[in-house]
């Protein structure tokens, strides 16, 4: 890159930095006037909106919302507990509802961008760098994704960040986690950061809230409660067909390869197994460097790959996993730049939307792969996810540690400020 360009880009910073307020708007104005010319149909909000009630009548995984589209009969799919939560939107009027999870969402957006931002090192993003990162992430596949569809990850997403950054007691940011799995079992990998963080009480008041979830929706619905935890739990195919190129999971991808779902056999356990050792590896760099954002980033990223089904709408963890790479101690890297411009290519050309349009119009030819109705020679673009998640590793493996400070003659170890967070990964 010449001087000129660089200077360039540097002028852009400066003058996107100077007017983030007024992108942001721009940004959020444009998304209303999507919404109401598009008018979107927010299937997954429907379905909680009308399913809920069915948790007090004992039919609620027998409902079905039938559409048109790809997925022509959508149960209810999360946790009774879940369905109990939503009942209050489901007593409001349904553009009411639709307006008011919209803007909720776009609020958990921002909180998702400074929480990430509070645990880079040395802390904090800056009001401007929030908003740019707001209005931009609003036009990105997951976020987009998830906005059209009225699903749930945003929220949640946002719950989980706020538990681990803002929450000063070990209760409140343990029961931010166990609620969020209370609500769609997703984000229970985030018990694992609390653990590799050594927030002992945290993570045990996680796993608390969340068997308290669990028992209260079974005290108050235990007909649907014995039938979520004893099957329909262990049924995949009732979420969704595994080899849609929507699943952007280890499994999903392997399945697309090669013609039929791998389950959970040796093809997919070797590569889980080196996808393991690549977390590992990541993860004891991130705790060399007290990179607590890297820690998150390895975690979701891992178990969203791993997990059988992870719809591109669950990937909201992109957004923090990009906000490290382009702020994080390896910002400067190859790894970093490579990983960071991978996932702006995928989720702004909306790579995965793309992959499904072609996949659903391609089911019934002949040149599909047997039972992943995809074509074989296209089958390396449905990894796009799996891929930039192995990207995103890698960076974090090799970011390089902060240059140590001298040590004094006489150090004192201070102990994590009153209800904070402990990181000394000692």
């Amino acid at each position: 890159m010449t001087i000129r360009a660089i200077t360039a880009l540097r002028d852009l910073r400066r003058w996107a930095l100077g007017h983030a307020a007024l992108l942001l708007f721009c940004s959020l104005a444009a998304h209303v006037l999507t919404v109401a010319v598009t008018r979107p149909d927010i299937l997954d909000l429907r379905v909680y909106w009308t399913a809920a009630p069915q948790v007090l009548s004992g039919q609620l995984y027998d409902f079905r919302l039938f559409t048109s589209g790809a997925f022509p009969a959508l149960p209810f799919t999360y946790p009774p507990f879940a369905a109990l939560l939503l009942l209050p939107v489901s007593a409001l009027p349904w553009v009411v509802a639709a307006c008011l999870w919209q803007a909720v969402s776009v609020g958990a957006l921002a909180v998702i961008v400074g929480c990430a931002g509070r645990l880079l090192p040395g802390g904090g993003l800056g009001r401007q760098r929030i908003m740019l990162w707001v209005g931009g992430a609003l036009w990105l596949e997951p976020v987009r994704h998830t906005l059209d569809l009225g699903q749930v990850n945003l929220v949640l997403g946002a719950l989980v960040l706020w538990g681990l950054t803002a929450a000063r007691e070990p209760v409140s940011r343990g029961a931010a986690v166990g609620v969020a799995a209370g609500v769609k079992l997703t984000p229970a990998v985030s018990g694992a950061y609390l653990l590799l963080t050594r927030q002992w009480r945290a993570a045990a008041w996680a796993v608390a809230v969340f068997l308290g979830t669990v028992a209260l929706a079974w005290a108050l619905t235990a007909r649907e409660s014995s039938r979520y935890w004893r099957t329909l739990i262990a049924d995949p195919d009732r979420i969704g067909r595994v080899s849609s190129v929507l699943n952007q999971s280890l499994r999903g991808a392997l399945s697309r390869s090669l013609g039929q779902d791998v389950g959970f056999g040796p093809v997919w356990l070797a590569a889980a197994l080196a996808l393991a050792a690549l977390a590992g590896w990541a993860l004891w760099a991130a705790a060399r460097r007290r990179d607590p954002l890297a820690v998150l980033v390895t975690v979701q990223l891992t178990g969203l790959v791993l997990c059988p089904i992870s719809w591109s709408h669950h990937w909201v963890w992109f957004l923090p996993a990009m906000i490290w790479l382009a702020h994080g101690p390896g910002r400067r890297s190859l790894p970093s730049r490579t990983a960071l411009g991978a996932w702006a290519v995928v989720t702004a050309a909306r790579v995965v939307p793309r992959l499904t349009r072609l996949q659903e119009g391609l089911a019934g030819g002949s040149a599909v792969v047997a039972g992943g109705g995809f074509p074989a020679h296209l089958a390396l673009l449905g990894w796009v996810y799996v891929l930039c998640s192995v990207l995103t590793l890698l960076a974090v493996g090799a970011a390089a540690p902060p240059e140590q400070a001298p040590v004094p003659a006489e150090p004192r170890a201070p102990g994590p400020p009153s209800g904070g967070i402990d990181l000394t990964w000692t």
